[in-house]
């Protein structure tokens, strides 16, 4: 495969950096993969190996405020500037292959991207992987702690609030130990301003998701302490699309791609996108 690096111009002419993996022959389909909270783009070597020797180029970006991209990290202005950047980015992809068919795979706070995103763009999509989607408001956040958070994130935007639990990322201690250790992982607090994004983005996608009509397919652990499990359920329930499938894997925690059983769940991903073309 042919890997290459480089930088675009994302919102508020922000540098954001992106790479690619191309098959060394015809180009079948294009898996754009958003990454989700505090991590990069380099974190998704399994979908890569797996999938370009298999015909897909596989193309990435870290979002602004993440791994090689500019920004204050795990910080961001309003939502819309990662989704925003990711059209400027499906731009540049679509000019270069204006007749390939193109599938948002996003992980995490990459799903959530990823819903939102769709909810304006799915029309140029050929379908959507969504991993551990973050897109349900947890439970245990009250409208009062929420309005708190929505005034923190005006007076102190960019303090840290919460911090992501690492050993929740995966069951291989391998994979966790690399997290932990990754100088592009951000493993502080996420910001004030991010999380009430975050927040807004979600109240969004969970609103709106009946308009989501393009092929899906939703990828999830059962034992996922990250993001609530029910977040797949509940939009699996909400979309339109007549073409939709819910994997929930027992007993998998959150980086369904980075867990042991990997293999099933990339196969699983493979037979989805197969029945695409």
């Amino acid at each position: 495969m042919k890997h290459e690096e480089s930088f675009l111009k994302g919102v508020r002419g922000t540098k954001i950096y992106s790479q690619k993996w191309l098959p060394e022959h015809e180009t079948k389909a294009i898996l754009l993969v958003i990454h989700g909270l505090a991590e990069h783009s380099g974190r998704y070597a399994n979908v890569v190996n797996y999938f370009v020797p298999l015909g897909y180029a596989v193309y990435a970006l870290d979002h602004i405020g993440h791994g090689k991209s500019e920004g204050t990290r795990v910080y961001v202005e309003r939502f819309e500037d990662f989704t925003d950047t990711i059209k400027i980015y499906f731009d540049m992809i679509r000019e270069s292959h204006p007749d390939t068919p193109i599938f948002l795979v996003g992980h995490s706070m990459g799903a959530l991207i990823g819903a939102f995103y769709l909810l304006d763009h799915q029309d140029e999509l050929a379908g959507s992987v969504l991993s551990g989607a973050s897109v349900k408001i947890p439970e245990d956040i009250s409208p009062a702690i929420i309005l708190v958070g929505k005034i923190l994130s005006v007076l102190a935007p960019k303090m840290g609030l919460i911090q992501l639990e690492a050993d929740g990322v995966s069951r291989d201690p391998e994979v966790v130990a690399a997290y932990v250790n990754d100088p592009l992982v951000t493993i502080g607090k996420y910001t004030t301003r991010l999380a009430a994004e975050l927040l807004r983005a979600m109240k969004r996608v969970t609103t709106q998701a009946s308009t989501i009509h393009l092929p899906l397919l939703l990828l999830q652990g059962s034992a996922d302490t990250i993001v609530d499990p029910t977040g797949a359920q509940m939009l699996y329930d909400t979309v339109s699309s007549e073409d939709k499938t819910l994997k929930m894997y027992e007993g998998l925690y959150h980086e369904v791609f980075n867990e042991p059983e990997r293999a099933q769940v990339l196969q699983d991903m493979e037979k989805w996108l197969d029945r695409q073309s």
